[in-house]
């Protein structure tokens, strides 16, 4: 039971790993794809049978698997591409605690072999690659007559792997939508503090400026007092001499 997060490579998933991830959980929904195939399939295989359960319309029974299966390769398809990236997410940010109680303690356990089956499926389609990539050394212009029957059955033997992916899947998007929207939160921008006008520097050398005080000009009485003895004519002019 995973406690800690999951790596790539032995390393931690980064930041920008662990909000990659989350981008693809709809397309991983599609697993609700593969699951109705095969119901719109068991609704009309029983038509094509007899009583105890044999095909009494060959072609018509054969038909139908063929498009259930191609249907369904369709959203195995998009796990391949998108379930492993997904799911390292998903143990990253998935607690000890997690595997064992809570919303989708469930659908973690249900993901303990989902490694397998994505494994065995990406087998299938590798191995369908390498029969189409020998036809056109071998056979050159032959694609076209063979590559309908070969995926065919590439993904009849596909089918196996999809019809897991159909819980296995649908268990890896529930937990994937809980997780990212409890674990993974994008921290909003803060506003941009405001500018403060910048002070231009006293210069070191310059010292602290005087306080000035206002000057007010004291009134003074005359200082030139005229003796009462003295005549205020030959005062005046000695004064001014």
């Amino acid at each position: 039971m995973p406690s800690s997060p999951a790596s790539r490579e032995g390393q931690p998933l980064t930041a920008t790993d662990q909000l990659a991830w989350r981008q693809h959980i709809p397309a991983l929904a599609s697993a609700a794809g593969i699951r109705q195939a095969s119901d719109a399939w068991d609704a009309v295989s029983d038509s094509f049978c007899d009583e105890d359960g044999w095909p009494i319309d060959e072609k018509g029974y054969a038909d139908g698997k063929v498009t259930r299966d191609a249907e369904a390769w369709k959203h195995v398809e998009v796990f391949l591409a998108y379930g492993p990236e997904v799911l390292a997410g998903v143990r990253a940010a998935a607690h000890g605690a997690d595997y064992v109680e809570g919303p989708v303690s469930a659908a973690l356990r249900r993901l303990r072999g989902i490694d397998t089956t994505l494994e065995r499926a990406g087998q299938v389609r590798h191995e369908g690659d390498q029969v189409m990539a020998l036809m056109d050394d071998s056979l050159p212009g032959s694609r076209e007559i063979y590559a309908s029957h070969a995926q065919e059955i590439r993904n009849s033997e596909g089918w196996h792997y999809a019809d897991e992916l159909s819980s296995q899947g649908l268990a890896l998007t529930r937990a994937a939508g809980y997780l990212a929207e409890q674990r993974i939160t994008i921290a909003p921008r803060r506003p941009a503090a405001p500018r403060r006008p910048s002070l231009a520097p006293l210069s070191a050398s310059a010292g602290p400026r005087p306080l000035r005080l206002p000057h007010h000009p004291r009134r003074t009485r005359n200082p030139h007092v005229i003796p009462a003895d003295v005549d205020s004519t030959e005062f005046r002019r000695d004064q001014a001499d």
